[in-house]
């Protein structure tokens, strides 16, 4: 790694990451974060019944300045296990950290709220790089949103 990417690397660390509200303006911006690099290219939109079942999500954020640049969703499924979902990270900050950034901060922000298991349904061109943070692929790869998909897990205990 150079000097430049070392450089990067450490003002992603410094970045703030935090829990968005549903329906504030950053909520807004991770609408149209996940619709740029998630729904858009593959023709897809989200509704109004989408976005309101997110309420009672946790949502997260990560902001150069008041630009959202990362995000993504941890939605319960049991008292112990959580689905993480729409993880986008902006293109121009793709490849310098800000993804395992947001990553860590979601396990802990889950750990804290009494999960013991984050669950996802992964596209397959990105399950390598949640292999690299300690995701494990159960089952067989799967069509969903016109995409292949890997059920992964991590054990947060």
């Amino acid at each position: 790694m150079n000097s430049t990417n070392t450089g990067r690397n450490n003002l992603i660390c410094s970045m703030p990451i935090k829990i968005i509200d549903h329906g504030s303006p950053a909520y807004e911006q991770m609408v149209q974060l996940r619709m740029d690099i998630l729904r858009k290219p593959l023709g897809l939109h989200f509704t109004e019944e989408d976005l309101k079942n997110e309420k009672d999500d946790i949502l997260i954020g990560a902001f150069e300045d008041d630009d959202l640049v990362a995000c993504c969703i941890l939605t319960k499924i049991s008292p112990t296990l959580c689905k993480l979902r729409q993880m986008a990270v902006h293109q121009k900050m793709q490849r310098n950290g800000i993804g395992h950034a947001i990553m860590q901060f979601a396990e802990h922000v889950a750990r804290d709220a009494g999960f013991k298991t984050i669950t996802m349904h992964a596209r397959k061109t990105a399950e390598s790089f949640y292999e690299k943070i300690g995701y494990s692929t159960y089952g067989d790869e799967f069509i969903e949103v016109t995409l292949p998909h890997v059920e992964m897990r991590k054990n947060l205990i």
